[in-house]
């Protein structure tokens, strides 16, 4: 019998040694068996399905953030539509941009359902928006009431710029502009640099939300309005109509007396300044494209002053001949207005801005 157990327990170790034999060489026949590869147009492949879905999910967004905004706009009209003052002539598309204002500081009365357009003249420092905005505020129904945003404390943060704004759009606020109680336009003017520029986003946002038109009003030749800017500054401090400064004067014999300051051009920093400025406008028409707006150059204004007919029809507003009691102040050829003209021409010549040494509005691309 023990003879017997032994020589089961023999059996079953052979069979042992054998079965862990064959999962050794089972286990090296798998770790020999090279890995397989996918082929590289696999992996392109996939990838580019994967960049299929992410573009097509995309797309789904924008749309569905379109369609919020279209029903937005249906909901604002249809809400329109229900107020007493709504007057039913007026087009789908343009209700946005109508407004009742209901001031606190006084009573509209009659006027209290005429519809009022809010604007807002978009510049740049001496590029002629005092003189337009003098020609509009001469129109019975509109009032431009200058550069509220000049002041510091307005433009200090957001919340203190639309505070500003909303004032100003309820017809609250007091200038030597503001018109009776039918006023049919009210806005202001604003230099890009005044805080518009720095909160571009919020004011975008603004100003589809409440219904604001922007004036673009824009200088092409950057190099006389470099002019205007030294002079104005050299009038600044020196005060020379009777110890006063005058950023814009009434008389030919004012503009004659400021004309004759001649500035002397830092060469070095003339490329840099014209860049500066062309860039801050091109970015302002960029920031500002999905606003609505009408573009205005203040050369094409001097040539024709039909151009701010174009203006009314913006506002929508009776066309009426404008005035200005304003006077340009230099009207000569740029070469008579710089102390150093051979300096700046050989500074310009041969770059992008050449053609502003001719008075041209157009420059190289």
């Amino acid at each position: 019998m023990e003879e017997a157990g032994r020589e089961r327990d023999r059996t079953v170790a052979v069979v042992v040694e054998d079965t862990s034999a064959a999962t050794k060489d089972a286990a090296a026949a798998v770790s020999t068996k090279p890995a397989k590869r996918y082929p590289l147009a696999l992996w392109i492949a996939i990838l580019g399905l994967i960049m299929l879905v992410g573009v097509y999910i995309f797309s789904l967004s924008l749309k569905q953030n379109g369609m919020l905004f279209g029903l937005m706009q249906a909901n604002m009209i249809e809400k329109e539509r229900e107020k007493p003052c709504h007057d039913p002539r007026i087009p789908d598309t343009e209700i946005p941009y109508v407004h009742y204002p209901t001031p606190n500081t006084y009573d509209r009365e009659e006027c209290a359902c005429t519809g009022v357009r809010f604007f807002a003249i978009l510049s740049m420092q001496r590029s002629g928006s005092g003189w337009v905005e003098t020609l509009l505020n001469s129109h019975p129904n509109i009032s431009s009431n200058g550069e509220i945003f000049s002041v510091k404390e307005r433009r200090s943060n957001v919340t203190a710029i639309t505070k500003t704004l909303d004032k100003l759009y309820n017809l609250d606020w007091y200038s030597s502009a503001a018109k009776n109680e039918c006023t049919a336009a009210v806005g202001l003017k604003w230099m890009l640099n005044q805080g518009l520029m720095k909160h571009h986003q919020e004011m975008v946002k603004y100003f589809n939300r409440r219904g604001v038109s922007a004036i673009f009003l824009l200088r092409r030749n950057l190099l006389q309005r470099y002019v205007s800017i030294l002079a104005n500054a050299h009038d600044s401090a020196m005060k020379q109509l009777n110890g006063t400064h005058k950023a814009h004067v009434h008389s030919k014999d004012e503009a004659e007396i400021l004309a004759q300051y001649k500035p002397t051009i830092d060469r070095k920093m003339l490329i840099t300044e014209l860049k500066r400025s062309d860039k801050l406008a091109s970015d302002a028409l960029v920031n500002f494209k999905n606003t609505r707006h009408i573009v205005l150059y203040y050369e094409d204004v001097v040539r024709n002053r039909t151009k701010l007919m174009d203006v009314l029809d913006f506002l929508r507003m009776p066309k009426r001949k404008l005035s200005s009691r304003h006077v340009k102040i230099h009207t000569k050829q740029l070469c008579d207005h710089i102390d150093n003209w051979a300096d700046v021409n050989n500074a310009l010549m041969g770059t992008r801005f050449e053609s502003f040494l001719n008075g041209s509005s157009r420059r190289r691309s």
